[in-house]
């Protein structure tokens, strides 16, 4: 069996394989003991599940755990958005939040999501306390555990439909009334996951016309990774086209990512959206504070704060560490390129349904204006274009062997530009004198190395790619 880490959302693997029902009662009776440990058992836990193969079934296996240690457990009724889940924990006061899902990997991965009480992800402190008692229970026999019925009847596993609330919640965080007058038409592509009667029912209360794509539940996912990204939402862009559309907008398995389609069906990257929902929330809706993004996140984002004259923070990559700005209240955004976002006010956690309305809300607030209109209207006001792109490498052992190597002695030009900083905070980072940079990281989820890069033309992102390969080997 291979270790169970948690990384920068949970732990996943292939279910069957290493995610199976005794492996999820063990990290589950870990997280139940570290409850106990620290006296938070009272408060419960909210455990949810997304539309993958099983996942109703692990979800609750792991309620019969938690409730067999006598934790109170909340146990969703409905496949449920990881986003709803962290609500639920902060609105209930709950010690934490438990989710199977593999959120946008592929359908033969499954996984569990622990939030903490702030509705965030469970901080590495407490993550690396389960990974250790797992380890420790590996030598132990596995004692039966009761029934669900018999936790229920007992009163320690509730049913719960958190959906009335978290709706409640969308509506105070976003201004339906200017939505609906914009009159927008919509085209929503849930990918099969559990944004079903979150997304679609917010956008039909704020008065847009709503076109619906694969909005059942498949745990196949049509065949592919349930992501939002520009290969997975192509029959999104042909409804954007054919419909004529203002927006086409999408959410991952779990909901918590989002995909954004420009009136053209193009693609519109997540770096761009974080900038201009930035311009958006502090320029027109008259918030100020801060903006927290990851490493691995465009440089957009700073010019955009330096010309509304707020704070920027920097984080590593994975939301745990850019929602805790959120909860210490220091920013109105935190996002990262993964096409991951919060704002103040919410939880610590990405939200995708939220990020979908927000975009709505900023189009409507623009007058329908597409967002490439918006984003060019940005260029000129921060004085420079900055065109972000993230590839991913699948290297060999030997491949990986080799790059470390290389990163060790690295260059002193990328693409003819001098390397004038190297950052460590994760990965490797070559910023480069005219301000584009690139960064090379293994991914804390997929078995595969990522590549970021900022440029100030399609033109020198490929140059930077090329450059690159050359580094990677690939």
């Amino acid at each position: 069996m291979r270790p169970i880490r948690f990384g920068t959302s949970g732990w996943r693997d292939v279910i069957a394989e290493n995610f199976t029902f005794a492996n999820v009662r063990l990290v589950t009776r870990a997280i139940a003991e570290y409850l106990l440990a620290e006296g938070k058992s009272g408060a419960g836990v909210v455990v949810g599940y997304d539309t993958r193969f099983l996942s109703e079934a692990f979800a609750t296996e792991a309620a019969a755990v938690l409730a067999a240690h006598g934790v109170q457990v909340f146990l969703c009724d409905r496949d449920v958005p990881t986003p709803v889940v962290a609500y639920e924990v902060v609105r209930r006061g709950a010690a934490a939040g438990l989710n199977v899902t593999a959120s946008h990997n592929p359908p033969e991965y499954n996984g569990l999501k622990l939030s903490g009480p702030s509705g965030g992800p469970a901080q590495p402190a407490v993550t690396d306390r389960i990974e250790a008692r797992v380890l420790e229970l590996l030598g132990e026999p596995e004692a039966p555990y009761p029934s669900l019925q018999e936790m229920e009847t007992k009163g320690l596993v509730v049913r719960i439909d958190p959906r009335p609330a978290y709706l409640a919640r969308l509506r105070e965080l976003v201004d339906f009334k200017a939505i609906a007058a914009a009159h927008l038409t919509v085209a929503v592509d849930l990918l099969f996951g559990t944004a079903r009667g979150y997304l679609d029912q917010a956008l039909r209360e704020a008065g847009c016309d709503v076109l619906l794509l694969h909005d059942s539940r498949n745990p196949a996912f049509g065949g592919h990774a349930p992501d939002p990204s520009e290969e997975n939402l192509q029959d999104l862009a042909k409804a954007v086209r054919s419909a004529g559309c203002h927006l086409g907008l999408a959410t991952d398995g779990d909901a918590d990512r989002y995909g954004i389609l420009d009136r053209d069906g193009s693609f519109v990257e997540p770096n761009y959206i974080l900038a201009l929902l930035l311009q958006h929330l502090i320029g027109t809706r008259g918030w100020r504070g801060g903006v927290a993004r990851s490493v691995a996140t465009s440089h957009l984002v700073d010019a955009v704060a330096r010309r509304l004259e707020v704070p920027l923070y920097e984080t590593k990559v994975g939301f745990k560490y850019l929602g805790q700005l959120i909860t210490q209240e220091k920013v109105v955004l935190s996002g990262e390129e993964s096409a991951g976002l919060s704002i103040q006010g919410h939880v610590p956690e990405k939200d995708g349904v939220l990020a979908a309305l927000l975009v709505a809300e900023m189009v409507a607030m623009a007058d329908a204006r597409s967002v490439q209109s918006l984003l060019d209207a940005l260029y000129t006001q921060v004085g420079t274009v900055i065109r972000a792109r993230r590839l991913n490498f699948h290297l060999s052992p030997q491949q990986q062997e080799r790059l470390a190597a290389r990163l060790k002695n690295l260059p002193a030009q990328v693409a003819g530009l001098r390397v004038v900083q190297v950052g460590t905070l994760e990965g490797t980072k070559l910023l480069l004198e005219d301000g584009s940079w690139l960064l090379v990281r293994p991914s804390g989820t997929e078995p595969v190395v990522r590549l970021y890069m900022d440029a100030h033309s399609e033109e020198q992102l490929d140059e930077l790619t090329m450059a690159a390969r050359s580094l990677l080997g690939a």
